[in-house]
Formats: structure tokens, sequence, C-alpha cells
């Protein structure tokens, strides 16, 4: 079966002594920078305590350039060497390129086949200081050995200097005050997203300036076709179940919620509906549950940019005999009143339809700023910095999260920043502009709570819908609650290994500093997670720890995947799910032209940076989940468990394929193939 961490890279030289018993093996990263031409040494110890004299693992043949594997064939000078069980290694500055990203250091042993990894995983430059490492390097650090303690602790403690929180706006999420060198982007991905991004420019480009304006639907259809692709909507937008399937598998699921009662503030009667629900009363309809509600209270009176209105609405549907979702009534505003009417299908065609943009637009800005970037992106930048801060490279659960943590810092800092900034895409291309979506993203962190959000079947159940019984048709719960599941079992495979005695768990003092640092508040040099399982003295039992981690790595992989990769099947076509409405919010109803509707619209240029945005951040230039860009578990029940896990995800995505081909409109966003390991896009 091939390896779960199996991974394309340059093949260096092989330098041989005269006579060798040991065989060293030198993987450099892929980073920008990460080669050097300095002067590497290593020493290696038996489990005798015998040491190596002073190899050297390169000369002017072979270097340890990005990205190469290197070979060297040495004597170690050990007398009947059987194992290597740590090394001890260090670089004097020459040349060029001081700094070494190394990735790992292999050593085989000649005369018995045994082969020792040491993963570094870590920029090394010339200092008087040595490194050392065990074998697979993955310790708790109460099992770390007298003689890399201080190592430990020291490198800890550089990691707090250079993993700093930063709010860059008051009550917003922790974020990194500075990108630290080893979160930069790999040379290969920098260019690969780079290129893709000029070339997406460069293609609408020429749209620009070969169309003139579109006055119609029908024209502003064609410029798809021409340039990036028709988003999978353009025939069926305008469609009520097409709106329905929006709330179950669009890119903002986790809205439509169960409703047993009309709220009050919903100007909803049985005259509202009726006709709208086959042959039941509305009475009937809530106490059979077949009626569910999106209400999007939490963007009421949002300040947006440039004093543009938002609306803050609520959008009744009903489960029909087919079990298809149809909306039948949406009230854009959340009080009652004479103008803010009450729109239905009843209504003449166009009025319904324009009702349907506004919820839709409204439900864009809630989906950029919290379930795509608040509650993924910026999230998880407060969980990756706060695990550098208080867990060792060499600790089991920082080597189990860091695969899905790869380029998220970066992508942040270098991505987001230009996307969320004044005048850049969230101000111009969003009705609620940087202004709003940080305004938005202050009230939602409020709101996130472990038990809830973190945790997909209890965040399903607090709205009603994980009952299959209730909803039968939802993609993303079918779906998404598997593959979560699957990760858990991953994460317990690992995570009791570890923790295999009560006393483990309580004796682990990193583990006790990163859970007290993950509930501190933002504005105290913490992450301000709610209702984290455990106290004061850390967590109380493993599977609070595994449910945690699970969570982690969820929100990386599933979580970020269904907010993110069909962004531009959704807000390509700009009618179907426009991320901003150029007219105020309706208050009363009317019947629209097209002329009207195209009026309503942003310009051309802003379609433009719709479609290229969009389309960029759809993109995949990461591995699929479960192979990893980078090894960090060498231990054996670390790699015995990716394999499983591995297998785990080809068997679930062989079962969503088999689901799609009954599926109304297919749905593989969380097909293990198509989800990528973390949030690097």
């Amino acid at each position: 079966m091939k390896s779960p961490f199996v991974k394309r890279r340059g093949e260096g030289g092989v330098e041989q002594s005269p006579k060798h018993d040991v065989v060293i093996t030198v993987v450099t990263g892929d980073r920008r920078g990460a080669g050097t031409d300095s002067k590497v040494f290593v020493i290696l110890y038996d489990a005798e305590g015998h040491s190596s004299s002073t190899l050297r693992l390169n000369n002017r043949i072979t270097t340890n350039c990005r990205g190469q594997t290197s070979t060297f064939k040495r004597n170690s000078e050990i007398s009947n060497l059987t194992s290597v069980v740590r090394i001890e290694f260090w670089i004097e500055k020459f040349g060029v390129g001081a700094g070494w990203f190394v990735d790992r250091i292999s050593v085989k042993v000649a005369a018995t086949g045994k082969e020792a990894v040491f993963p570094v995983l870590r920029w090394v430059k010339p200092s008087p200081v040595h490194t050392f490492l065990t074998v697979n390097d993955c310790l708790l650090p109460q099992d770390t050995p007298d003689f890399l303690k201080a190592q430990r602790m020291t490198n800890l403690g550089h990691k707090k200097k250079v993993y700093r929180y930063k709010q860059n706006v008051p009550d917003g999420p922790a974020q990194i005050e500075n990108l630290p060198s080893d979160e930069k982007f790999s040379e290969e991905y920098y260019w690969t997203f780079a290129t893709e991004k000029m070339n997406l420019l460069a293609r609408t480009k020429l749209i620009e300036w070969t169309t003139s304006k579109w006055n119609t639907l029908e024209d502003l259809k064609k410029v798809y076709k021409q340039s990036l692709g028709e988003p999978e909507c353009i025939d069926v937008w305008k469609e009520d179940w097409w709106f329905g399937i929006q709330r179950l598998q669009g890119v903002n699921p986790n809205i439509i919620t169960l409703c047993n009662k009309i709220p009050e503030k919903f100007d909803v009667t049985e005259d509202t509906v009726k006709g709208l629900l086959d042959d039941l009363s509305l009475a009937e309809a809530l106490e059979n549950n077949k009626i569910f509600i999106c209400d999007l209270e939490i963007t009421d009176n949002l300040s947006c940019k440039d004093d543009r209105e938002l609306a803050s609405p609520l959008a009744l549907f009903y489960l029909n005999k087919q079990d298809k979702l149809m909306p039948i009534a949406i009230q854009l505003k959340q009080a009652r009143g004479h103008d803010n009417p009450v729109y239905t299908p009843n209504d003449p065609a166009n009025t319904w339809l324009v009702a349907k943009m506004f919820y839709n637009n409204v439900e864009a800005q809630h989906h950029q700023a919290l379930t795509h970037l608040g509650y993924t992106h910026l999230l998880m930048e407060g969980v990756v910095i706060c695990t550098h801060r208080n867990l060792s490279p060499s600790h089991p659960l920082f080597k189990l999260m860091a695969p899905h943590f790869l380029f998220l810092l970066a992508i942040n800092t270098r991505g987001l920043e230009k996307l969320v900034s004044p005048g850049g895409w969230v101000d111009t291309c969003m009705t609620q502009g940087v202004k709003g979506i940080f305004e938005l993203m202050r009230r939602g962190f409020d709101r996130w709570r472990f038990d809830r959000e973190g945790q997909i079947e209890k965040e399903l159940e607090s709205r009603g819908v994980l009952d299959k019984n209730v909803l039968p048709y939802y993609p993303y719960r079918d779906d998404g609650v598997p593959l979560y599941n699957a990760i858990k079992k991953y994460v317990t495979a690992v995570v009791t290994h570890h923790y295999d005695t009560a006393e483990k768990l309580s004796e682990d003092w990193e583990l006790k500093w990163w859970r007290k640092e993950l509930v501190t508040a933002r504005d105290n040099n913490g992450v301000g997670l709610q209702n984290v399982p455990g106290d004061c003295d850390g967590f109380n039992s493993v599977d609070e720890v595994i449910d945690v981690v699970t969570m982690i790595i969820a929100t990386c992989s599933l979580g970020h995947a269904a907010a993110n990769f069909q962004q531009y099947e959704q807000y390509a076509f700009v009618p179907n799910y426009p991320g901003i409405l150029m007219i105020d919010v309706p208050k009363e109803k009317k019947d629209y032209t097209e002329k009207e509707i195209m009026a309503m619209l942003p310009d051309k240029r802003m379609t433009l940076d719709i479609m290229v945005i969009t389309k960029l951040l759809s993109s995949r230039g990461t591995n699929s989940l479960g192979d990893f860009e980078m090894q960090y578990l060498y231990d054996p029940v670390g790699v015995k468990a990716a394999e499983e896990f591995q297998k785990d995800l080809k068997r679930l995505s062989l079962d969503m394929k088999k689901r799609n081909i009954d599926r109304d409109w297919k749905f593989e966003w969380l097909d293990p193939e198509i989800v990528p390991n973390s949030i690097s896009v």
C-alpha cells in the first residue's frame, strides 16, 4: 500500500567513504532559502552511549539544496554498531546560505539494516549550541531524557518569542504578530498560487476589454463560457428548489434549523402560506416537523462600509411530499412592520426573485465573516499560535496536528490581509465591507462554543437536523458526519497510545499550558475559545483531549472545505449569491423588470473581481486529507494509524461517490479526495 506520507523530491548526490558502516540520508525542506552550503556535522550515538566521530554531511560536490535528498556513506568508528538511538548535529556558517530547513535525517546501520529516523522539521542556524534528537522524536514532556529537557524548554521559550499574539481589531480574533520563517509558503506552492492568479487576471482582463456593458441576464451568462467556466447554478438559480438546496449543500449549510413555532417577529400566518404546504395547514406542518427556518438576526443593524444597508432576514421552508426543501416565506428585516413585508412564491415572479437575492446577499456576508474566514481561517490561526507556544515539536499532539496547520499562517498573513483590508476585495465586493465583516466576526466569536459549533453532530443536533427522519436529504450532514468520525478514529488511535494511563495525562505540563492558553481571553494573550472541556487543572480525561484535537483537525480540513471550495460555483454568477447589491433593502413589494434587476448587480469590474477571487479561493494546491505533505509521526503506532486513516478515507470517498449518483444535485466537496489537509487557500 502507498505510504500516507509519500512525497516527490529531487535526488541529491550519494557521497561514499572508502569504508562505511552507516548510510545517512538528509532531506532538506522545500522552503524559500531552505538549502544551505554551510558545513553540516553530525555525531551518532548507540544504545550504550558510545558516540561516533564527528561526521561531515556535505562537501564541494554534495550540498543540501532546497527540496533535495542527499545520501552520505560514512564510517562511524563505533565498534560493533547495531543501531543508532540519538544524534547530535549542527552547522557552521560558510558561503551564502546559512540557515537550513531540515525535514529529517535518517541513519541506516549497514551491519544490521536497522534504520532510525530523526524528524527535524525546523530551521537550523549556525550556533555553538548543538541540536539533539532521539529516534522518532515523539515524547511527552515528562518522558523526555534529562539531556534533552533543557533543549526542549529553550525551544519552547524561543517559540513564545516568535509566535506572538496580536489583535488587529478591538475584540477581534487572535492573530500572529509577525509571520515566522517556519511558516512561509514552500517555493513550489508560492509560485503555483502566484501563477494561477496571474492567469485568471489575464483571462478576465481580456473579457473586460472585449465586451460591452451587459444589459440582460443572458448577456451576463455569456461572459462565463468565454472565460473561467460556467458555474453550475447558471441555469437553475431562479428555481425555488435550488434556493432550498443552497441551504443543504451550499457554502453556508449550517444555518437551516427545524422550526416548531413561528417566531413572533416573523409575520407569517396561515393565510401567508396558503397553497404552499400541499394539503397541510401551517399548524399541521409545524407539528409534523415539516417547517424549517433560517434566521440571520446576527446581522441585524450591522454597520457596513459607506453606510450601505444590509438586510437581516428570516426565511421559512417547507419539506414537501417529495422531501424537497422549498422556500415559502422571506422577511427581509427582523421586526414586523408595514415597511417590512413578507414575500412568498405567490408574489409576482421577479418580486419573489429579488427577495431571494436579498436573503442570499445577507447569507453571503455571514458565510464570509463567520463560516469561512471567522470560524476556520481566523479561529484556527489562534489555535496554531497557541500550539507552537505550548507544545514542543517533540510532543505527540503537536506532531498529530501539525500537518493540518500547513500554510495557514502564511495564507492568513499574505492572502487574507489583501482581501480583508481597506480598499480590498471585501471592501469593494461585499456589502458589509471591512468595517462590517470585523463587527460580524466579533458577534460570531462571542457566540462560538466548542461543545456546539466545534463538534459537527452536536451542532447539527442544536439545530434539530441531525436526525435523517426529520430532514432526509442533507448532503452536508450525510458526508460531514462520517468524515468527522473517521478523523476522530485516527486521533483516538494516536492519543490513547500516548496517554495509556491517567498519570500520563495529569503529568503532562505542556498539555496543561496548551489548554489554559486556548481558553484565555483574546485580549490577554489567549485564543478565547469557550466551553472547552476540562478545567483550570487541565483536561480531566483522554476523551476530552480526543474531542479537542478532533475538532481542530476537522475544522482545518472538513470545515474549511465545506465553506471554501465551491465559492466559484455559488458566488461567480452574481445574481445567484450576491456578495453585494447596489440598492437599499426593499421596503415594499413591487414587480421588478429585468432592467431593474440588472441595475441591482455590481458593475463589470466588480463582477470580474468576484469571479477571479472566488475562482482562486476555490483552487486546491495541497494534498488530499491523509496524504500528508510532511510526515511528523514516525513511531510505529503513528504510522499504522495514518495508514488506517488513509484506508478509511478511501472507503468514505467511494461511499460518497455512490451517494452522488442518486442525489438531486451532486455534492463532492467533502469527498476526502477533494478535502485538503489544511487551510492553505
